[in-house]
């Protein structure tokens, strides 16, 4: 998975949204009118509108997975839709790729959804009348593929999300999760440099949900794909997000890296969030090494700096020296004590930085 820190010195972000918002209602536009903040969602109630999306900011750079987190009425689908234009934004700029998406016609639209796009919703859509390859297929098609090329790609896809010898079954002969992986499939056929997902996996039953999300991650370290991805559950967020945005009421509460969010809520809402996660869920090893120190000897095991506290927990806590901490290049950059690794598992509770 790519590195959760910001990225630095880096070119234009692919999505950059400056002050969106989304207000449904008649008088929306007039309402708006001279607003320079966060509207107050209560004022435009009782005018007759509903606040969907309250002034947000933010940007996604390359290859970034940014997380979209609330609970039911939070705004995060409406800031989806915001963005891939399925719905107009009331106000704000949104740019993809540093063009003015809400300056787009219809024609330039199209164009942008077919070939920059992909997306992924909650609900499969296949066509029940076409195989598992022709649903792949069918969006290439639509793009003026010819058949040969788009049932090879499609092969391929299908190859990708791990459905190899049920090419030719029906929707109805797939599970759920199977069913997902070939809209997950048929979204990927275009090459789509960004990739929206609205809760794709909470229709599945818990087990196929977590075998969706490694999946998922399996897939995003081999496309690095620059993702928009929509959910209502913060374990779910956790796992996958390089950054999450957590929404409250149509307004964008904090934006940070897991790890910072557990450690640094923002706000109250964001806290509640939070008080019940375990730390070694979100925490990188990097986060709990200490200084490389040449007088010590170390065990044969090696860890990255990367790696998520929980998945190696157990086998540092089977070493009797302390565990060498690697990077990307395999060089030692840090040294885990068992001690660290037993505080993050069962202290520092009580120090809470809010309490």
């Amino acid at each position: 998975m790519s590195s959760s820190i910001m990225p630095t010195n880096q070119k234009q972000p692919v999505i950059r949204c400056t002050s969106v918002f989304k207000i449904f209602g008649d008088n929306a536009k007039a309402m708006l009118a001279g607003v320079q903040d966060n509207v107050d969602a209560k004022a435009f109630q009782d005018a007759g509108c509903i606040v969907g999306v309250n002034n947000a900011s933010f940007e996604v750079f390359e290859g970034e997975m940014l997380v979209v987190m609330g609970l039911s009425g939070s705004g995060k689908s409406t800031l989806l839709r915001c963005i891939s234009r399925l719905t107009d934004a009331t106000a704000g700029k949104i740019y993809i790729d540093g063009q003015d998406l809400l300056a787009m016609n219809n024609k330039q639209l199209i164009e942008l959804r077919r070939n920059k796009m992909g997306m992924v919703f909650q609900s499969f859509a296949l066509l029940p009348h076409k195989t598992v390859l022709e649903n792949i297929a069918f969006p290439l098609q639509v793009k003026g593929v010819s058949t040969q090329d788009s049932i090879k790609k499609a092969m391929d896809m299908v190859e990708l999300v791990g459905l190899m010898g049920r090419e030719n079954y029906f929707p109805r002969q797939l599970s759920g999760g199977q069913q997902q992986r070939v809209g997950i499939a048929r979204s990927l056929a275009i090459e789509p440099d960004i990739w929206f997902l609205d809760e794709p996996f909470s229709a599945l039953d818990p087990l196929i949900r977590k075998e969706m999300q490694d999946e998922f991650l399996r897939l995003q370290g081999v496309l690095n794909k620059t993702i928009l991805f929509v959910t209502h559950d913060f374990d779910e967020a956790l796992r996958l997000a390089d950054r999450i945005a957590i929404m409250k009421d149509g307004v964008i509460e904090q934006l940070d890296t897991p790890a910072n969010i557990v450690l640094n809520p923002a706000t109250e809402y964001v806290h509640k969030f939070t008080e019940e996660v375990p730390r070694e869920k979100v925490l990188r090893i990097e986060s709990v090494m200490d200084p490389v120190n040449d007088s010590e000897a170390l065990s044969d095991l090696k860890v990255s700096k990367d790696a998520i506290i929980e998945t190696v927990a157990e086998a540092v806590l089977s070493e009797q020296n302390p565990v060498g901490v690697t990077d990307t290049n395999n060089d030692i950059v840090g040294v885990l004590h068992p001690s660290k690794v037993i505080n993050v598992l069962f202290g520092g509770r009580a120090n809470h930085p809010n309490h």
